[in-house]
């Protein structure tokens, strides 16, 4: 038995070793696949056409390989984790230390805004406290390895490192101030008489082969799901590359126009999206002249104050604790995009 759970293992692994080079090659020679494409196949002269197609046949392909690399390393982290564990972590942290780790184990742990009910209903059965509970709500699809990655892959390891570090103090500190206010009133009344029940889930008997086995059935899961959402990106970015005038969005979101970030957070709070979806629209907004404070507000507010999140969470919580959530986490965004646009 042990002897056959090694040659799985040693097999496993062996697949994944010969996928790496193959990733390498495509991820490597894009930008050359993208020119043959539009000046040998198509032979398109330069234009805004040409230009929009380019910039599409490019970026997509190189999200999605950044994408697959990352969730799949991801996927066997998240086999040592579980909604269990997470409580378990979580339960009877309090104060500003667990706001921190609340915010941490929302990067690790896949969970989205979609999951915020059940989220919210198994820590509040577990006693997580509930500012403890809501930094981590807010951390978990706001900071996730997606965001991290294609940030990288777009804008480098300077942005991405600026906005998970933001989006995490705006995790904290959010969750923080609303444990401060003790507004455990403003949850709805059935909340706690509910029982989520346990998973009886013993993640340690899961062999490594099963854990390389559940990285690759994250990455089907997940890009599944998102790949939609990053074609779209993707396009109204590349038509926003090959046709929007350099100095529009310089004159709409630049550093000089005071209103910028403000009108950034309106936009992005009734708009619906994930990470996958927008990023590559900030992308092109800052290419044309949008700043970075400006364009990172935006994102924040699609991302961490989506209006389908805001209507979830009604079922669970009263509308002034909704209310003093969206306002802490709009303030925190609309800080984090100010002093951005100053300093950088």
């Amino acid at each position: 038995m042990i002897k056959s759970i090694q040659i799985t293992n040693r097999k496993q692994l062996l697949s994944v070793l010969l996928l790496l080079p193959v990733w390498y090659l495509l991820y490597v020679n894009l930008q050359n696949i993208s020119d043959f494409i539009i000046d040998g196949l198509l032979g398109m002269p330069e234009s805004h056409l040409s230009e929009t197609l380019r910039f599409f046949i490019f970026e997509v392909p190189k999200v999605l390989l950044l994408l697959v690399l990352v969730i799949f390393g991801v996927g066997i982290i998240r086999s040592y984790f579980s909604p269990e564990k997470t409580k378990k972590a979580l339960a009877g942290k309090s104060t500003f230390m667990g706001n921190i780790m609340a915010a941490l184990l929302g990067v690790l742990t896949p969970f989205c805004s979609c999951s915020a009910i059940p989220l919210f209903l198994g820590f509040v059965e577990a006693g997580v406290p509930l500012g403890v509970t809501f930094s981590f709500l807010i951390a978990a699809p706001m900071v996730n390895e997606i965001a991290l990655i294609m940030l990288v892959g777009l804008f480098g390891w300077k942005t991405a490192i600026i906005y998970t570090l933001t989006g995490l103090l705006i995790a904290i500190v959010a969750g923080w101030l609303i444990g401060v206010l003790k507004l455990e009133k403003y949850i709805q009344e059935w909340v706690f008489e509910v029982k989520t029940g346990q998973t009886g889930v013993d993640e340690t008997k899961i062999t490594f082969s099963e854990r390389i086995k559940l990285g690759f059935e994250t990455v089907k899961e997940i890009v599944g799901k998102i790949w939609l959402y990053i074609v779209i990106g993707v396009a109204i970015g590349a038509a926003a590359h090959g046709y929007v005038p350099e100095d529009f969005m310089a004159n709409l979101m630049g550093k000089s126009v005071w209103y910028s970030v403000p009108l950034s957070i309106l936009i992005g709070i009734p708009m619906y999206s994930n990470a996958a979806g927008i990023i590559p629209i900030v992308s092109v907004l800052i290419e044309k002249g949008a700043s970075l404070g400006t364009a990172l507000a935006f994102m924040m507010s699609v991302i961490g104050l989506s209006l389908p999140e805001i209507i979830i969470l009604k079922k669970v919580l009263k509308m002034p604790l909704i209310l003093i959530f969206i306002g802490v986490v709009a303030a925190g965004i609309l800080a984090v995009g100010f002093i951005f646009n100053i300093f950088f």
